[in-house]
């Protein structure tokens, strides 16, 4: 019995992706700022219609004092919707927007459910599908407004269309119980339809990161691209303060064309991603690593990275040293290294790539044991 529950509960809940999390809470959370000021304002609006429609028996905290408390969370919230539209929506924000919404939606459709009950229990049994169609119209439009937040629709539609569909069932006459059947119907076709769109909004948000990816990922080693390496260096000039240093190195492979020539380009591929991974595994979290293109790659050391107290060409190099083992060939391919400082070496990103790529070429032309300078190290193993 466990587990049909739980495998009921993944189907109806199922997890969202860790890669796109942020991306849906962002989604879900525009939506609730685009649509919900209107649905305030609408329960703003009903309130003087639903005082006059109580009865009178009904105790007047429940008959006029739920319709206003209503009245002014739908003022409230109308406004503070209207001051914090255009502002930037961050995952933070995202995720507070929607606990708030679920958490008030809940309350308020308690509330009305609580008057719709205490009123259908007072008022004369033909007045009765008067209060249920009040009910289902705020119900179902709450449910729109929030479709994005699958939990707060399937709470809002339980406590909002759950006990006067109950009433209506059990009342006995014909017309009610057709009407709740009806309603029931209707209520598990739109929480179908909340689920199915929560499945093609998490395929069209994991192809939307996917092809992220291929924009600023290099599709044969996994590392960043040219693209995603010139946006992580200018962010980080961007960001760079009077007292902030970091650099980047350019590195070119020694003797990588003969590999191709000798074994093929399968072999120099899979030689390629080899040295991806020893890069990948050198530098760690403590710098951005790119392939440039060909044989060659660049790396960023921003601001703050442990790499920045060490010299950044041994160890880069000393990762590289030891020979590749391919296809059971036993493969060693030399590199070179030229590096740039920020500021030492400019400002601009075009002085650094500038400084580091003669630095490279300098260490390429001199000899593969010797160190070369050209306003900064060029290194070479």
């Amino acid at each position: 019995m466990t587990g049909v529950f739980n495998r009921l509960i993944m189907r109806i809940f199922p997890p969202v992706p860790e890669e796109i999390r942020d991306d849906v809470a962002i989604l879900r959370a525009n939506r609730i700022e685009t649509l919900t000021p209107m649905l305030f304002l609408m329960l703003a609006a009903t309130t003087p219609s639903a005082i006059y429609a109580g009865v009178a028996a009904v105790h007047p905290a429940v008959r006029i004092g739920f319709p206003v408390i209503l009245a002014l969370v739908g003022i409230l919230g109308f406004l503070f919707l209207m001051h914090n539209r255009g502002r930037k929506m961050s995952p933070r924000r995202a995720r507070r927007m929607i606990r708030e919404a679920s958490w008030l939606s809940g309350i308020t459709g308690l509330m009305c459910s609580v008057w719709t009950v205490t009123n259908w229990l007072a008022a004369p049994a033909a007045t009765h599908s008067y209060y249920a169609m009040i009910m289902a119209m705020g119900s179902l439009a709450t449910a729109y407004c929030l479709s994005s937040i699958r939990f707060a629709t399937f709470v809002n539609l339980g406590v909002g269309l759950g006990p006067v569909a109950l009433l209506m069932l059990t009342s006995g006459r014909s017309p009610e119980i057709a009407a709740g059947t009806s309603l029931v119907i209707a209520t598990l076709f739109l929480l179908r339809m909340v689920i199915q769109q929560h499945g093609q909004v998490i395929d069209l948000l994991e192809l939307q990161r996917q092809m992220r990816e291929l924009a600023h990922t290099d599709p044969l080693t996994g590392l960043a691209n040219r693209r995603e390496f010139d946006l992580c260096l200018d962010h980080e000039i961007a960001a760079a303060g009077a007292d902030s240093h970091f650099a980047i190195a350019l590195l070119d492979l020694n003797g990588f064309k003969p590999v191709n020539d000798a074994h093929g380009h399968a072999v120099g591929d899979l030689l390629l991603c080899e040295i991806a991974e020893r890069l990948r595994g050198a530098c760690g979290r403590h710098a951005v690593v790119a392939r440039q293109g060909g044989d060659e790659f660049a790396i960023l050391a921003p601001a703050g990275s442990q790499l920045l107290e060490t010299s950044l060409a041994d160890h880069i190099l000393s990762a590289l040293a030891a020979p590749y083992r391919i296809d059971g060939r036993l493969i060693r391919v030399g590199a070179s290294i030229g590096t740039a400082s920020w500021p030492e070496h400019g400002h601009m990103a075009r002085n650094l790539f500038e400084v580091a790529d003669a630095a490279l070429y300098a260490a390429k032309a001199a000899d593969r044991r010797q160190t070369s300078s050209v306003e900064s190290i060029g290194w070479v193993a």
